[in-house]
């Protein structure tokens, strides 16, 4: 029997560290922030202009393993109301995968993070391995507004989307790779008519983030971890990427080159 291997997800800065452990248990576990829950029902584009298509996305059941049930009892899953803005991350694994075993490394980040933390879920609400393949993360529907455990403070109206590797300054980001979470944050960004360029509004939900709870931030629309939280993900070389996948978004959802 293979012991699964228990995978961090992007490792804090040093200073940060010791406080992301002693509170790891309120980022993913249902004591996270409080949420305004709607009905289980799918994300409407009310009053969007600017859309665009849905990507292909892997279920749950084509990483989960065991015949795609799941390895871990998990409530049901939170809501809001639409995404508004998209947190980058990096997983901090290798980068020299098979993309044929990247539903493994899936499958081990939820074991490291379900299992061994305690966690309701895996933290993210999608994936993305460096051929470009798209894995739905968290419960609870890709067409829906889940509340992922992804980004201190900043899990409500967001969606979290993890680059499979570890992308400091001097990585080969995969152009595939990038084209992809720049396709999520489109299709996710424009159900709510955003501007994958623009900037939004968001207010922390505690005080464990780079901002106290309750205050008023401005993010980019498509930002990455470190931008909220104190970490070095999703790494120098996929934040350099950044400016690219809003510009590579914006187009997606038809707003001009």
């Amino acid at each position: 029997m293979r012991v699964p291997r228990i995978v961090l997800w992007c490792v804090p800065g040093a200073a940060a560290f010791a406080l992301l452990v002693v509170f790891a248990m309120s980022i993913g576990g249902p004591s996270v922030s409080p949420v305004r829950t709607q009905t289980a029902r799918p994300q409407t584009a009310k009053g969007a202009v600017w859309t665009a298509p849905k990507p292909h996305i892997v279920p749950r059941a084509g990483w989960l393993g065991q015949g795609g049930q799941e390895a871990y009892n998990r409530p049901p899953p939170r809501l809001t109301d639409r995404v508004v803005a998209v947190f980058v991350h990096h997983t901090d694994t290798p980068n020299d995968y098979d993309c044929a075993d990247a539903p493994r490394t899936v499958r081990d980040l939820y074991t490291g993070q379900a299992g061994a933390r305690h966690w309701d879920d895996i933290g993210y609400n999608f994936l993305v391995d460096r051929c470009g393949t798209i894995y739905e993360g968290r419960a609870g529907g890709t067409d829906r507004a889940v509340v992922g455990a992804h980004t201190q403070g900043f899990n409500e109206r967001t969606v979290g989307v993890a680059a499979i590797g570890t992308f400091t300054a001097g990585t080969d980001v995969p152009k595939v790779m990038t084209d992809a979470i720049a396709a999520i944050a489109a299709w996710k960004l424009g159900l709510s008519g955003i501007d994958p360029r623009g900037t939004v509004e968001l207010v922390s939900s505690n005080s464990l983030s780079k901002f106290p709870a309750g205050a008023r931030a401005r993010f980019h629309a498509v930002s990455g971890h470190t931008d909220g939280n104190l970490t070095e993900c999703p790494g120098e070389a996929l934040m350099a990427q950044l400016p690219s996948i809003r510009d590579a978004a914006a187009r997606m959802e038809g707003r001009g080159p």
